[in-house]
């Protein structure tokens, strides 16, 4: 009798065993597409991580009068990263979320900080959340360094799945002037709340006097003040027609490629009080910064789901004060311009940021996914970009067009873009007018896992 049982339970070890195997084998046959760890049997439950590398090669018309390290440079030629990031993030429980992403930017031959290269990656992100309705994305608390705002999509845009190969900068309007990288110390609310989705938040931001630059001496002409401190309120609401759009991580994506039907409307606003000053006579007077757009997107597949249409325009109203222009180059290749009547500044500069009016919009399509058989596909797009700054004689217009060979979607593509940008100088008379363009063209691709 003993003899049979032992057998029996031997036989019944050797079989289960053959099936765990046998599962084991055909998960690894599988394969994976993310790296994450499920904390519950539904998955419902997880921890999550994410590794995103942009490479650009580039080639730029350099701004009249650039210099490099004090060499004229009428045209240089860069390789640099434009964003390395790794994100880790997961729902622990029914109600906690946490959210976390580290990483570097515009690193390329002349990034330093304090003057030493290898001190560039920081936290980007790193907050904590609490969903009051459990499986239920209505309410939710959070608190931390975050990118939720208000204002627009592309203010807190979702990098790694966009369709041009950089976004609208403009849009993210402190940009390393009281933030970090257009991140903030805030705590916020957000939800879905039926087809509206919203968010709003109040933010501390950080002292322009600790941005790493020389703050900036007052003048007549607005800038953000070293004096005192008061808090930012941001707030966005979008009402989404077709589906809605995802809710786990406070970004909002570029294109889904044609994987869903989105169609949506939406208003946002920022607004902080004496946030800029400035020379009224021989007073100081002081500003508040009041931003607010107004916008619509589209992202759905078309002519029976062979093609995927991607298409954004938006109206932006920026207030930083009387006078506020801010120059700014996407990774800057150059350091100087020894022609001081060049008001963009040397390398790929020009005014990004400004007091005034802005319209900024984008189309592209996806094209068949068997376009280039196992090779993936493509995705060609323009977009264009128009500013009244009232310290400007003439707008800033800036246009770009270029295609994604999406090999693997977003995992793996390799982007060709080619940019126009103005060129603005200081007359003699003192009013700064657009003299002429100028234009770079780079090559990126993008690992994203």
């Amino acid at each position: 009798m003993k003899i049979r049982l032992f057998l029996w339970l031997l036989l019944s070890c050797t079989i289960r065993a053959m099936a765990q195997t046998d599962s084991m084998a055909d998960a690894q046959d599988k394969p994976k597409t993310e790296l994450k760890y499920n904390l519950s049997r539904d998955g419902s439950k997880y921890i999550k991580a994410t590794f995103l590398n942009q490479v650009w090669v580039r080639y730029d018309n350099s701004n009249p009068g650039t210099t490099v390290n004090g060499a004229p440079k009428d045209n240089t030629f860069d390789i640099g990263l434009r964003r390395t990031r790794m994100q880790l993030y997961g729902q622990l429980t029914g109600h906690v979320f946490f959210y976390t992403q580290f990483g570097m930017n515009n690193f390329n031959y002349l990034s330093q900080n304090s003057g030493n290269r290898k001190l560039q990656p920081f936290f980007h992100d790193a907050l904590g959340e609490y969903k009051v309705f459990k499986n239920d994305e209505r309410l939710k608390f959070g608190a931390g360094l975050s990118v939720i705002n208000g204002l627009s999509r592309f203010t807190q845009p979702g990098i790694g799945n966009i369709m041009t190969t950089d976004v609208p900068v403009f849009l993210q309007v402190t940009v390393d002037q009281t933030d970090e990288f257009a991140r903030k110390l805030s705590t916020y609310i957000r939800g879905q709340w039926g087809k509206f989705d919203y968010r709003i938040a109040i933010s501390d931001p950080f002292p322009i006097q600790t941005n790493g630059q020389t703050v900036p001496p007052i003048s007549k002409n607005a800038t953000f003040t070293p004096y005192g401190h008061t808090y930012q309120y941001s707030g966005m609401l979008m009402y989404n027609i077709l589906d809605k759009e995802p809710h786990t991580t406070p970004y909002m994506a570029g294109t889904y490629l044609g994987d869903k039907k989105i169609l949506n409307i939406e208003a946002g606003a920022i607004y902080q009080q004496d946030a800029n000053w400035r020379l009224d006579g021989a007073d100081t007077a002081f500003n508040d910064m009041l931003h607010w757009s107004v916008a619509a997107f589209a992202d759905m597949p078309v002519a029976n789901n062979k093609y995927a249409l991607n298409a954004y325009v938006g109206y932006y109203a920026t207030d930083y004060g009387p006078g506020y222009v801010r120059n700014n180059g996407i990774m800057n290749p150059a350091n100087g311009n020894s022609n001081p009547a060049v008001f963009s500044g040397g390398g790929n500069a020009y005014p990004m940021f400004g007091t005034g009016n802005s319209i900024y919009a984008q189309a592209g399509i996806r094209l068949p996914n068997e376009l280039l058989g196992a090779a993936g596909t493509l995705l060609p797009y323009v977009s264009f970009r128009t500013s009244a700054y009232e310290r400007l004689s003439d707008p800033v217009n800036v246009y770009n067009a270029g295609v994604n060979w999406l090999i693997n979607k977003h995992q793996s593509k390799l982007s060709l873009n080619y940019e126009v940008r103005p060129v603005f100088e200081t007359m003699a008379g003192g009013d700064i007018e657009r003299v002429s363009d100028a234009g770079s063209v780079w090559l990126q691709y993008q690992i994203f896992f």
